[in-house]
């Protein structure tokens, strides 16, 4: 794999990830369970959503530049090989919706379903806090694209962090009931943070020229901020040291096939269509 193509993969699975978590957001908009949170949540998804948009419109940018042998082997979805064959240039829309699962590379954590509002704010919690610290060092990045979008996400991240964090302690401080259910979104999201800070070859490779970020030196800053805001919530670090892992090369949990089932439906159906 050339550093091209790593760095179109490390850019596809910063954009994958506030698709997806901005797609689970979005199932909460009207649903919400006051309304000034329902606002404040569907404004988060549109976050996620505009950072993804910003990253998919840059992997696009990458792709079209590739070598046309290069192009040919990076996608597994037939839909989208067929458009890349006809020497024609990909956009955003085209990365969004045409893609197949296994061309995902957004973190397990990322897809798992909403069940309720205390999942809902431990998985924003657990992504928030990694986001924030790792934005941070992005900033940093040779490439001027993604320190760019580092710069203005971190800015909504910071606002991010502050809501879940507070929604945390809120919680899990609060009734026996919501304490109850802090804690069980907590010890069974617990397993999927591990993945966050995994190095893949594409993390090693863009560490190394300075286009993406290590990921070593923020585990123990996100490990030392979860602690402190869960002590405040009177919730318990899991013990369970076991971690799922995979989204990162494609291999994804059932959640996800349901999630772009919902989302590329109507692309899928009629191919082209326009707004």
């Amino acid at each position: 794999m050339t550093n091209s193509i790593k760095k179109l993969d490390y850019t596809l699975r910063l954009a994958d990830g506030g698709l997806i978590l901005g797609h689970r957001l979005g199932e909460w908009c009207g649903h919400g369970p006051v309304l000034e949170q329902d606002i404040a949540l569907t404004n988060t998804a549109l976050d996620h959503l505009g950072r993804a948009r910003s990253l998919y419109q840059y992997a696009a940018e990458q792709f079209n530049q590739l070598p046309a042998e290069e192009k040919k082997n990076v996608f597994t979805s037939v839909t989208l090989q067929n458009t890349v064959s006809t020497g024609a240039a990909i956009d955003e829309d085209d990365l969004a919706y045409l893609r197949d699962g296994w061309d995902f590379r957004n973190e397990l954590l990322l897809e798992q379903p909403n069940i309720d509002w205390a999942y809902t704010v431990a998985r924003s919690f657990f992504y928030d806090t990694f986001n924030y610290f790792f934005f941070t060092q992005l900033q940093k990045s040779k490439d001027e694209s993604l320190s760019a979008i580092a710069e203005k996400s971190l800015k909504e991240v910071t606002y991010h962090l502050r809501w879940s964090s507070e929604w945390v302690v809120r919680l899990g401080d609060g009734t026996d009931e919501s304490h109850s259910r802090m804690q069980q979104a907590v010890n069974e999201l617990w397993m999927y943070t591990g993945e966050l800070f995994t190095m893949n070859e594409t993390d090693a490779a863009m560490a190394a020229e300075g286009t993406g970020v290590d990921l070593a030196p923020i585990r123990p800053l996100w490990m030392e901020r979860v602690r402190v805001v869960l002590d405040e919530a009177t919730i318990n670090i899991p013990g369970d040291a076991w971690m799922q892992q995979g989204g990162r090369e494609g291999r994804h949990s059932e959640h996800l096939g349901y999630i772009l089932a919902e989302l590329q439906f109507m692309q899928r159906a009629y191919p082209g269509m326009e707004w």
